[in-house]
């Protein structure tokens, strides 16, 4: 039996049999972990309730021939319990949890970008300092920087021509010039883009400026750019955009 410990986030939770579960975890040292929490859903479990999505825990493990089993777990920072209480900021929750678990695909390659942009923009969405679909934008548009994938914004994505384009096309990329531009681009607003680059440095205050229009713009792009990018659509951001 191989024991091993690291802290993770909770991101979601399956039954398994009358008691047990599976906790879907994204972890600083070891990436993606699935482990069986037995006894869990008892209502006596030593740690079960610990082991809720949105939770920030410490935990040991030891490997099984399948799935790994969850030995001990402690509590280091339960977002959910503030994030649960508002429907916007929980439906921005959930889809983090839903895109960082499809983002990092190989179970136990390390991830510690990943992972710490996670436990910051959940602990952002806990102090309730930013429009939570700001949040959830910045996230998934680092998140998929990190992976590799950020959108091209300041020059064309094809030519390299750089400049302030008016055209967007996901499947190239990002903004195009108009010598450039594909099939089915579009063209948002400059303020809509430049609040994309804004939210991809941290420009807060740029961000928290911008205008209601130039937000649901911005999250139309991030949400077709996400989903292009990812082979299973995040199902959760339906949820978003009518929160």
């Amino acid at each position: 039996m191989s024991l091993y410990r690291d802290e993770g986030v909770v991101l979601r939770t399956q039954k398994l049999g009358e008691a047990d579960r599976i906790v879907t975890l994204l972890t600083r040292r070891t990436g993606l972990v699935r482990a069986v929490g037995k006894g869990v859903r008892r209502t006596k479990s030593r740690f079960g309730a610990r082991l809720e999505p949105f939770s920030h825990v410490d935990v040991q493990l030891y490997t099984g021939r399948t799935l790994d089993v969850i030995t001990q777990a402690e509590t280091l920072r339960a977002y959910g319990e503030t994030i649960v209480t508002d429907y916007p900021r929980y439906t921005a929750a959930t889809a983090m949890l839903e895109t960082a678990e499809k983002i990092v695909v190989v179970e136990k390659d390390p991830a510690l970008r990943q992972f710490l942009l996670l436990i910051g923009a959940l602990r952002t969405l806990g102090e309730n300092s930013h429009d939570p679909r700001l949040v959830l934008d910045a996230y998934l548009l680092r998140s998929l920087a990190v992976a590799g994938y950020a959108p091209v914004l300041q020059e064309c994505a094809r030519c390299g021509t750089r400049g302030e384009h008016r055209a967007f096309a996901v499947h190239a990329g990002g903004m195009v010039c108009t010598p450039c531009r594909p099939h089915g681009t579009t063209h948002p607003a400059p303020e809509s883009t430049r609040l994309m680059t804004a939210l991809i440095s941290g420009d807060w205050a740029a961000a928290d400026a911008s205008e209601e229009r130039h937000r649901n713009e911005c999250s139309g792009l991030v949400a077709a750019y996400l989903q292009w990018h990812l082979e299973n659509g995040i199902r959760s951001l339906r949820l978003v955009e009518r929160s």
